[in-house]
């Protein structure tokens, strides 16, 4: 399935994430990102929201889901797999965990949650980085690719890798230009670039005069503005909001368009 055009994310949903994915796949969205660290994520509960609707509402082949492999540092005492295991053995043992949560044989996007180097990429990036190849060998992840990522770390995977990552996902800081190092490169690069966090990193542009005057003369909410944005500087944007009206007003961005001086201004708005 091609990837859509906008994601609902489900961290930090606890346990009304059930209910908030069932209401997001009713306002209108067919992508779901997830991840199988239940300090952040409960990925179950996803599964449990598809598993009513694949009953009969959504058939699986029209439902983009992403997860991810988390390493031990990022999890707290529950860890989906065993720890003392080589690294190949649990990034097999959280997938196949994840498969069983999300009801399904196969994910449309798995991703390396992040690096477990903070500068490069060291042995233990390599060796998850091959079990996660092995995984799109085996058609279980149609796509992968990596999550927190560096450009100098994301240009050594590329490098190196025997198959290259088709997506990265990033939190977005407008005072860092929305990511522009690794967004370029991604571009260049025909990479995928999801942006998370575009609205929870940047509140105060909520206060932006330029922003508001924008919003205000196209009849937009700021959220809207700033997801429209994305779309046009190259970002899949994911959005986690909890309000079903918000969920269908996200969706409308479609129905607008911002000229290349708006989308300036927005870019370089935080400078």
């Amino acid at each position: 399935m091609k990837i859509p055009s906008f994601i609902y994310g489900t961290a930090w949903k606890e346990g009304a994430t059930a209910d908030l994915v069932r209401t997001a796949l009713s306002a209108g969205f067919n992508a779901i990102d997830t991840a199988n660290q239940p300090r952040h994520y409960q990925e179950h509960l996803v599964g449990e929201a598809l598993q009513s609707i694949f009953d009969g509402e959504i058939r699986r082949e029209t439902l983009f889901l992403q997860t991810k492999f988390t390493p031990a540092d990022g999890h707290d005492r529950r860890i989906p797999y065993d720890k003392k295991a080589n690294l190949a053995t649990q990034v097999e043992q959280s997938f196949a965990n994840s498969l069983e949560h999300l009801h399904t044989d196969y994910v449309d996007s798995y991703l390396l949650h992040g690096p477990y180097s903070h500068a490069g990429l060291g042995k233990s990036d390599w060796e998850v980085w091959q079990a996660i190849e092995e995984l799109c060998r085996s058609g279980k992840a149609r796509m992968i690719g990596i999550s927190n990522v560096s450009r100098e770390q994301l240009e050594m995977l590329v490098a190196k890798a025997e198959i290259k990552p088709m997506i990265v996902q990033n939190r977005c800081f407008a005072n860092q230009g929305w990511d522009r190092e690794v967004r370029e490169y991604c571009q260049s690069n025909d990479i995928i670039y999801e942006g998370f966090s575009l609205l929870t990193a940047n509140t105060y542009l909520f206060q932006n005069s330029k922003i508001k005057k924008i919003a205000r003369e196209k009849g937009m909410t700021i959220p809207q503005v700033i997801f429209r944005f994305a779309l046009h500087v190259g970002i899949l944007p994911l959005t986690g909001t909890t309000d079903k009206q918000h969920m269908k007003e996200d969706l409308k961005i479609f129905d607008y368009e911002l000229t290349k001086e708006e989308v300036r201004e927005i870019e370089t708005a935080a400078e």
